[in-house]
């Protein structure tokens, strides 16, 4: 498994250059806390109705300012958090709260839903898994919901929610014919679907991992149970407080979520417990892989001290013998007879033969 220290060590020296800018600044200050994940920030734009739907992607800020909308339920995706200028400006034409901004620029946030009276905010995590460095790595999704429209804000391009655009694009179901609550409820099903991938990405490597420590385990099993371990701790930080968040759109009033979409809310919901529970499972295996890596070490030692044990016993009577023929007497047994040396050479294979039975048939040689 490739070293995840490096990766590690950049996230960290990231955020703290980035809190060490935000010190000392005013509330709802635009700077970006978090490490750049995108070269530059892309906006996308899906108008939609019953009928019909438009797509455009705005190459420049001065391109959306211009823009107008004219179909009913608008959607827009921003990839990319790093540029406050481009915040500035959706925050502009959607009358967005400053500390709304703020936070979608802090990509550390806690999942969490904020009512603000004409929309709500809803921060969210998004795992995905990193095939160079072999570990989990999350990025934040920040939604806004409105009467009429639902922002995204992702730190970086992960084609998760192309699905829910191809459903837009195909017209299939009845995304198209409901209003920005049902797109806002698809997004957040994505996001809770896409954990179940992970658990089942760690439930494997669970798995094998525990095959491995049962059989013989190897020098970095041990490294590899602390980074399930974080990565479990940092999946259960996110998906508890969803939950709660979930939980809290289910019981909101009328204004954002109408009565035809609470039922699949509340389907959301479902599978955010279903998704804690097998998290919490794996982290009980994860929590007994530890006593089997030291139960394994433990008894891999015994069974060398065994082995070793064994050895100077079989060969401890022959050192005996020789030691009492080594002694320095004048007139000794055997000594002055031809056939002495194989006599004494004897005695010692019969002695080491017959403690080799012994221990043999106790299975102390195996």
């Amino acid at each position: 498994m490739p070293n995840s220290k490096p990766n590690r060590a950049r996230a960290r020296a990231a955020r703290r250059l980035s809190n060490a800018s935000k010190v000392g600044m005013a509330p709802g200050a635009l700077v970006h806390l978090g490490e750049r994940k995108t070269a530059q920030a892309a906006i996308s734009l899906i108008e939609y109705g019953a009928g019909e739907i438009i797509e455009h992607q705005f190459s420049s800020l001065a391109e959306s300012q211009t823009y107008q909308p004219r179909l009913p339920v608008l959607w827009l995706n921003v990839h990319g958090l790093h540029e406050p200028e481009v915040m500035a400006e959706i925050g502009r034409r959607f009358k967005l709260h400053p500390l709304v901004l703020e936070d979608i620029l802090n990509t550390d946030q806690r999942p969490k839903v904020d009512d603000y009276g004409d929309y709500l905010f809803v921060v969210a995590r998004m795992f995905e898994v990193d095939p160079e460095a072999g570990q989990i790595v999350s990025d934040q999704v920040s939604l806004i919901l409105g009467t009429n429209y639902v922002l995204s804000f992702q730190e970086r391009p992960s084609g998760r929610f192309d699905p829910v655009r191809e459903r837009l694009r195909q017209d299939r179901g009845q995304i198209r014919k409901q209003g920005a609550d049902y797109l806002a409820y698809s997004l957040l099903d994505t996001v809770v679907d896409r954990y179940f991938t992970i658990l089942e990405n760690i439930g494997e490597r669970t798995e094998e991992l525990e095959d491995m420590m049962l059989e013989r385990p190897r020098p970095g099993a041990l490294q590899t149970v602390h980074q399930l371990k974080r990565e479990t701790l940092n999946l259960r930080r996110s998906i508890w407080p969803l939950r709660e968040v979930i939980n809290s759109l289910t019981r909101a009033d009328e204004r954002f979520f109408r009565a035809e979409t609470r039922p699949y809310l509340r389907d959301v919901y479902d599978h955010t417990v279903h998704a804690i529970e097998s998290l919490e499972a794996n982290r009980d295996v994860i929590a007994g892989l530890l006593d089997i890596y030291l139960s394994a070490a433990s008894n891999r030692v015994n069974q060398e001290v065994r082995a070793l044990t064994v050895v100077a016993i079989i060969f401890m009577p022959a050192t005996l013998i020789s030691g009492v023929f080594g002694m320095n007497f004048k007139s000794m047994p055997l000594l002055e007879q031809p056939s002495g040396f194989m006599i004494a050479i004897g005695l010692m294979a019969t002695v080491a033969t017959t403690l080799s039975i012994i221990f043999w048939r106790r299975r102390w040689l195996k």
